[in-house]
């Protein structure tokens, strides 16, 4: 029996990108997101997701598509690179599918030299760019934007220290 990959199928505008299973943690509704000041132009801000702070990365840009507002029933992929978690803002998510190796077709074949997408694959009615997400952020930009958060998360900690201090205030008047 030959081995299969399982993939999770999405949509921007009306082309279909693919990611790994194993990389998706989970898919959520789109949720407010917190904008991150001197973040990368791709990153959107940032989300509280289960009391971890997560960069969300807009995948348009990443994809040089045309932008589009947020729409309620757009979706974020939470998934895991092998630095970080990041949610991926997509239209939807319509299908996690099963490809055997020889289904998936390398990416040389086509001499495209796109770093993140390492296959295509078809299904009945188009095809499919298979995406690897350790290459969606270089090492450089993963670095930058830890040091965003990390400015980020010191300055939320010191307006909670000062609001602590206010509220003591305010009460012993």
């Amino acid at each position: 029996m030959k081995k299969l990959n399982k993939l999770v199928v999405f949509w921007l505008d009306k082309q279909r990108f693919a990611l790994h299973l194993s990389a998706v943690e989970r898919i959520v509704s789109i949720v407010e997101i917190t904008p991150l000041p001197k973040a990368p132009e791709y990153v959107m801000g940032i989300i509280n997701f289960q009391g971890k702070f997560i960069p969300v990365v807009n995948t348009r840009k990443l994809f040089l598509l045309q932008g589009k507002d947020i729409d309620l029933n757009d979706q974020l992929i939470i998934a895991n690179t092998s630095m970080r978690t990041v949610a991926l803002w997509v239209d939807t998510v319509s299908d996690v599918v099963e490809r055997t190796k020889d289904e998936i077709i390398k990416t040389e074949i086509f001499f495209l030299d796109i770093d993140y997408v390492e296959g295509v694959f078809k299904l009945e009615d188009g095809i499919v760019l298979i995406n690897d997400i350790d290459k969606f952020l270089t090492l450089e930009e993963i670095t930058l934007l830890q040091a965003v958060l990390k400015k980020q998360r010191e300055k939320d900690k010191k307006l909670i220290k000062k609001n602590k201090a206010v509220k003591k205030t305010e009460i012993g008047k």
